[in-house]
């Protein structure tokens, strides 16, 4: 049905915008063609008003938004090749002009068109620009670089379209599935979730360091908390402010224990402070993202690469915004040190795994360099110099700790980097669902009795 309606509004704007071109090679002796236009006129309007009949079906006013400005889009593609070859047709057949009447006729006829189809191409384009999560400024850029490159703009333009279509698709089906198991509350865990984040991110009200995995896990009954410790310590500093954290968040609550899920450096420092300050009694589980147990090669390699000048350089200049922004002592050189190969494997001698903690680790690769987004695909290429399975930043030999290591691939050629496992582009992409990934892992621990 979708289908057809598509066709019958592609060629209601082809008639609307070839009107008067259709009325002037009209036989003298039929109906009036003039007298339809406001009839045309009015379907148009409705037509780029209400163009998708079925998105009353979508669940949000956002993804309604997007599925009509792709059916706009899809119009103007199918109406704008009707159009073109109509007026080729006439404009051959009319040749050659024998009076200025056919020229005026032809020309007024064309911008007439021009104007129909850029009114579609508008409405449409400025819809999915203004509502559509997935096409990001990288595409956003690229279609308005490209919009008037002939073919090119097509091309561009039918990626979009297909972006968004996806992006409409997958997002209704997101919803949908939450509103039909929303009642079984299966992330609803005997014990809090605690979200602790990575090297160089805070946890912030404005920018959720864990994309839209947060909002997936509480709409299907999950309890959560963040670390708000700071961005840039060594582990051992910031063990401490997380040992803080759990503490306050156990008293505060009378929870009893909590779960956390930790990633990247996150996973360093919760392991230190579960073996060296006693924050093991406190915690039920322990799960570590793309934690690099064993070192980040890539670490050794800056801090080998780059001249101790540059270094105490950039330091100081992170250290110093960090602290204008609010967070008391960053420590940029500490964290990078202690994210190195010789660091981990020394602090892996010290710590003990305390018993009574469910350990889990997760890890991930990217599968070719142009997969991944920026900074990511760059600095695959130089980790997989000494580690040749790697996420973007830590090699797949690093990862995995505890009784229990999940490996997670996507299918195809893209992989999976280092910041899709904490959904940081907010990307859908095929392959890997990573909301999904941690509505399993949450209900994972409820199904233990965690």
């Amino acid at each position: 049905m979708k289908y057809i309606m598509r066709i019958l509004e592609s060629v209601l704007a082809s008639i609307t915008a070839n009107i008067f071109l259709l009325g002037y090679m009209a036989p003298t002796d039929s109906v009036p063609w003039l007298a339809f236009v406001p009839l045309l006129l009015i379907l148009y309007f409705v037509v780029n008003v209400v163009p998708c009949y079925a998105s009353w079906r979508l669940q949000t006013a956002r993804l309604r938004c997007c599925a009509d400005g792709c059916e706009l889009l899809e119009v103007f593609l199918i109406s704008t090749g009707i159009s073109a070859v109509y007026n080729i047709y006439c404009w051959i057949s009319l040749y050659p002009f024998e009076s200025p009447w056919v020229w005026t006729t032809c020309i007024g006829s064309a911008l007439f068109c021009i104007l129909i189809e850029a009114v579609i191409f508008w409405n449409g384009i400025i819809r999915i620009y203004l509502t559509s999560v997935q096409l990001g400024v990288k595409w956003r850029v690229i279609g308005a670089l490209c919009g008037m490159i002939p073919i090119v703009h097509l091309i561009v333009l039918g990626i979009m379209i297909r972006m968004v279509r996806g992006e409409v698709q997958t997002e209704n089906h997101k919803i949908l599935l939450d509103i039909e198991r929303g009642p079984q509350r299966i992330c609803q865990t005997k014990y809090p979730i605690l979200l602790v984040h990575g090297v160089f991110f805070r946890d912030s009200k404005h920018f959720n360091y864990w994309g839209r995995i947060p909002h997936e896990l509480e709409v299907n009954g999950a309890v959560l908390f963040y670390g708000n410790h700071g961005s840039a310590a060594s582990v051992q500093d910031s063990a401490a402010e997380l040992d803080a954290r759990i503490r306050q968040i156990v008293t505060d609550t009378g929870c009893g224990k909590v779960n956390v899920i930790a990633h990247s450096k996150g996973g360093l420092d919760c392991r230190y402070a579960l073996s060296e300050l006693g924050t093991d009694q406190y915690v039920a589980s322990l799960t570590t993202i793309n934690t690099p147990h064993r070192g980040c090669k890539f670490a050794d390699y800056l801090l080998k690469k780059i001249p101790e000048g540059q270094q105490r350089a950039i330091a100081a200049t992170y250290n110093k915004t960090l602290h204008k922004i609010g967070e008391p002592s960053p420590d940029f050189m500490a964290a990078v040190r202690d994210l190195t190969e010789e660091a981990c494997l020394e602090r892996n001698k010290v710590l003990k795994e305390r018993t009574g903690v469910y350990r889990k680790s997760v890890g991930s690769k990217l599968n070719r360099p142009s997969s991944g987004r920026f900074p990511l695909n760059f600095s695959y290429r130089f980790v997989k110099n000494f580690d040749e399975g790697n996420d973007g930043l830590v090699g797949v030999s690093s990862f995995a700790w505890g009784e229990d290591y999940q490996f997670v691939q996507a299918k195809g050629k893209r992989g999976i980097s280092h910041g899709d496992m904490i959904d940081l582009n907010r990307e859908n992409f095929d392959g890997f669902d990573v909301r999904e990934f941690y509505v399993k892992l949450v209900s994972g621990l409820r199904e233990q009795g965690l």
